[in-house]
């Protein structure tokens, strides 16, 4: 699919549980989304999340001088569309996240430390520059093992810490993102319609495995639910990429039943069980 330095200093709720998290006790998994250990990340999505508080002189509603690449500010009416990427398909030993928010300059070496907070480590990173925006990429492994990250618990650690710290320097994206909800400074104007917003296809990818991909409204806990409702009915998850892109969650997971291809009555299965788990209309009701 789709970072152990000082802390931070994030002000958010959520950030400080998440740092709580990285002391929890990980399960091992053999393959992504084989095992489901502490319950940590069910209580950081399902419990209350504190509001930021911001004075009204940095909340920047619509125009605003934004910081570009070369460090000068420029006036701008549009905020782009934040991007998080967690890619476990691209690189067979790391876990590759990729972050784009136009040409803005993000807190990097803070979200850096925040991850590596959570015991993990940066083996490589790069910063691309193109009409899209700019893309902050960087690999990364578990440092107790050297290895990519695997637990969907912890994927969805690094997802929220990440938005975590997108809300905490640029407040200005939080009614952009599906998070923005949750715990940012300004939830989202418009709500998208969970049966119109969800999508999910399936098919073959070869005698041996087949690729699931969803797309429906993002909300926080929504990589590890998907796991997991898969899972339940005995399907095993191999590998993946999970984006984040504004108010929607786009996944794409190669997925195998006794390491065949998904045959098509079991497809119909796997489909109908997502669109019935997703029209549920809370994080409470859906998780179990």
């Amino acid at each position: 699919m789709a970072v152990a330095m000082a802390s931070c200093g994030c002000t958010l709720g959520v950030y400080t549980k998440l740092a709580a998290f990285e002391k929890q006790p990980i399960s091992k998994t053999v393959s992504f989304g084989s095992s489901f250990g502490s319950d940590t990340l069910k209580h950081l999505c399902t419990s209350p999340k504190p509001r930021l508080s911001y004075s009204s002189s940095t909340m920047i509603p619509k125009a605003s001088a934004t910081a570009i690449e070369d460090g000068s500010y420029q006036e701008t009416d549009v905020v782009p569309t934040p991007k998080v990427i967690i890619d476990q398909d691209s690189d067979p030993n790391a876990t590759v996240v990729e972050i784009t928010f136009g040409n803005r300059l993000g807190a990097l070496l803070d979200t850096m430390n925040a991850l590596k907070n959570l015991g993990l480590n940066v083996v490589k990173a790069k910063v691309q520059l193109d009409s899209s925006g700019k893309h902050n990429t960087f690999s990364i492994t578990k440092s107790s093992t050297g290895r990519k990250v695997d637990d969907p618990e912890l994927l969805e650690a690094i997802r929220l810490t990440i938005i975590s710290n997108l809300l905490e320097y640029h407040p200005e994206s939080s009614a952009q993102l599906a998070m923005g909800e949750a715990f940012g400074v300004e939830a989202p104007a418009q709500k998208l319609d969970v049966d119109i917003a969800t999508r999910i296809r399936i098919s073959d990818d070869g005698p041996d495995r087949s690729l699931l991909s969803v797309e429906t409204a993002d909300r926080p806990g929504l990589l590890v639910d998907l796991v997991k409702i898969v899972t339940d009915i005995n399907v095993a998850v191999e590998s993946g990429e999970f984006d984040t892109e504004g108010l929607l969650a786009k996944a794409k997971f190669h997925v195998n039943y006794k390491n065949k291809a998904l045959i098509k009555p079991l497809q119909q299965v796997v489909a109908n069980s997502l669109r019935y788990f997703l029209r549920r209309p809370t994080t409470e009701e859906s998780s179990f």
